[in-house]
């Protein structure tokens, strides 16, 4: 049975980094270590489609994060954010997945075993949405001004051309916090995102 946290932005445990966001959600429902929420952390997104070498960094640098106390925050999504929460969980290290989805809805399915160990090694869950809604094109891009609200600031590691971790970037910038990025292969499309940041 799914154990959640229901928390209003009027409590007390409201993450206070939240409800500096343009639009910061009136409730989140989490699961696993709520306390996480205020702790230093960074965000790192990235392309789905990713390369090695993004995966790679992807990793790497959440475990050094890790090592180092900062809790990683990213989407739960295939790829850089896949690498992301295993490089957090390598180091008994702290990690936060926001779903674009309702708890009874984990997407994609095939990260139900990751969410699992998430929750398991003291990590933490968080959604916006009721645990019956399902994902869909707008719930992604609404969670990624909580992916970028949550943390002090951003690594991009790899993004396409027009891509969620953009639009993350976008919040990031918004909020006036720092943004960094790993730069890419010139000629690989994964990282066109990453380098017109840095640009």
């Amino acid at each position: 049975a799914l154990n959640i946290k229901i928390i209003k932005i009027t409590d007390v445990e409201y993450p206070h980094r939240l409800l500096n966001v343009k639009t910061p959600p009136k409730k989140i429902y989490v699961e696993g270590d709520y306390t996480l929420l205020s702790k230093n952390s960074i965000a790192i997104v990235g392309s789905r489609d990713c390369t090695q070498y993004g995966k790679k960094y992807a990793f790497d640098f959440a475990k050094e994060l890790s090592k180092n106390n900062i809790c990683v925050v990213s989407g739960l999504a295939m790829g850089i954010d896949a690498e992301a929460h295993l490089g957090a969980l390598s180091q008994k290290g702290s990690t936060i997945a926001v779903i674009g989805s309702g708890f009874e809805h984990i997407f994609p399915e095939e990260h139900t075993n990751l969410y699992n160990q998430i929750i398991r090694c003291g990590g933490c869950i968080v959604s916006e949405y009721e645990p019956s809604r399902k994902a869909d094109l707008t719930t992604f891009p609404q969670r990624n001004r909580i992916i970028s609200g949550l943390a002090m600031g951003t690594l991009v590691v790899e993004a396409g051309y027009r891509s969620g971790s953009s639009i993350t970037a976008k919040y990031t910038i918004e909020d006036q916090k720092p943004l960094f990025c790993i730069p890419s292969n010139i000629d690989s499309k994964q990282g066109v995102g990453a380098n017109r940041l840095l640009k």
